[in-house]
């Protein structure tokens, strides 16, 4: 069992690594509307982003797969991140913007999965539901201080210090990161034997057919790429078209729609991880694909400035249940594997190719159709990812009872 240091470390490395990652997103979209850029500039530069992401999850994931410390993958994300805010910080020149991009791209790449591998290490497999659920509850705590001090740095400083507090943040990021394991090193619990002999050539071509071949991880990962391409595009578009009706706002009003669903992520996501496990991942994901559709046609009909904190709540449901539910469903999906990060890389691809596929459309759209017709696409988007998670994705949680002796009984080794 981990000792109460190193969980104590865990909930504020999430809490920081959320105040780091706060900072993109829909703050880029308003500091560079402010700096000139169209609507179609910044999603082709949100876009290099996430095409940078793309390209490196899965080779991200077989590195976290492969070393036994996976916290040196969290301190290289980190320090890489807080490195691309300060390059917001001091230019919004294309090759600026466009190399701050790509460091974001690849660092995002590494963290997520790096923090799901400590954490699956710490408590082992049978406690990591309830685990996601609190590293959810942490992170969204820290999205919403963050975004609130955050908005009100932008609205009563400058708008570049956004950037300059998001760097600053990585270093309680990296102290927390500290806290864990101190003087050992973090290995992953694998479920058999078998899974530990597949996890020594999970970066192999081999590993990666086999990876592939499982059918369910292919259904999943179009539902996750539907889902992306339906909400990744959604605040961004809305942040920009407030910003050109509502300048004097943009700022406050953006920090407003990231705290509410912050709170409401906060408060859902260990009864996300809890009710997962008590009735099963695919219910819990139906409710969460269905709020998609919904913030869509929202958005498309509904006048700005205060539909987009109705919206936002509905995003808070949707942002918990994915946020928890799909580093569950990796967990299910490799207990007998050992591939975990590797999948956790292949859902970053989908999620990659659906945010690059979301901002580049959404935002061709808005600039020649309109911007309720970029929302009625995205709404589509949403309503196809919900019809195929409900017709086509099985059930992937097994009772205690229901796995093999070793898995159930799975825990960590830290390495002497």
């Amino acid at each position: 069992m981990a000792d109460q240091r190193s969980l104590r470390g865990l909930d504020w490395l999430n809490f920081f690594v959320a105040n780091v990652q706060t900072g993109f997103g829909p703050f880029i979209a308003v500091y560079l509307t402010e700096n000139r850029w169209t609507t179609t500039e910044i999603g082709f530069a949100l876009t290099i982003g996430t095409i940078c992401s793309l390209v490196s999850q899965m080779p991200a994931g077989a590195v976290v797969d492969a070393l036994e410390d996976k916290r040196w993958a969290v301190w290289l994300g980190v320090a890489a991140v807080s490195g691309t805010a300060l390059l917001y910080a001091l230019s919004t020149t294309k090759v600026s913007v466009y190399a701050a991009e790509v460091l974001h791209g690849l660092a995002s790449s590494v963290i997520g999965p790096a923090i799901a591998a400590v954490s699956l290490a710490l408590v082992g497999r049978a406690a990591f539901s309830e685990r996601a659920g609190r590293n959810a509850r942490f992170s969204s705590i820290g999205n919403g201080i963050a975004a609130g001090v955050m908005g009100a740095a932008g609205s009563f400083v400058s708008a570049s210090s956004v950037f300059w507090l998001t760097a600053i943040l990585g270093v309680p990021a990296l102290l927390a990161l500290r806290q864990i394991g101190p003087g050992s090193r973090i290995k992953p619990p694998v479920a058999t034997a078998e899974a530990a002999e597949a996890a020594d050539g999970s970066t192999g071509l081999a590993g990666l057919k086999e990876l592939f071949m499982d059918w369910r991880l292919l259904v999943f990962g179009g539902c996750v790429l539907l889902f992306f391409v339906s909400n990744a595009a959604m605040l961004p578009l809305a942040a920009t078209q407030v910003t050109k009706r509502h300048p004097q706002l943009a700022d406050a009003l953006i920090a407003l729609t990231i705290v509410v669903p912050q709170l409401i992520v906060a408060l859902m996501s260990p009864w996300v991880g809890r009710s997962s496990d008590r009735w099963g991942r695919r219910p819990i994901m139906l409710l969460g694909w269905i709020m998609l559709p919904t913030q869509g046609l929202l958005y498309a009909v509904a006048s700005m400035p205060y539909a987009v904190v109705v919206c936002q709540m509905l995003s808070g449901v949707s942002a918990a249940v994915f946020g928890v539910t799909m580093t569950l469903v990796a967990a299910d999906l490799t207990q007998r594997n050992g591939r975990f990060n590797l999948t956790l890389g292949a859902l970053g691809v989908a999620i990659a190719i659906g945010a690059s596929i979301s901002t580049t459309l959404a935002g061709i759209a808005a600039d020649t159709l309109g911007d309720s017709a970029a929302f009625l696409g995205l709404a589509l988007a949403g309503a196809a990812g919900t019809a195929l998670l409900w017709l086509a994705m099985p059930e992937t949680w097994e009772a205690p009872s229901q796995r093999p002796p070793s898995a159930a009984l799975a825990v960590p080794v830290p390495a002497g």
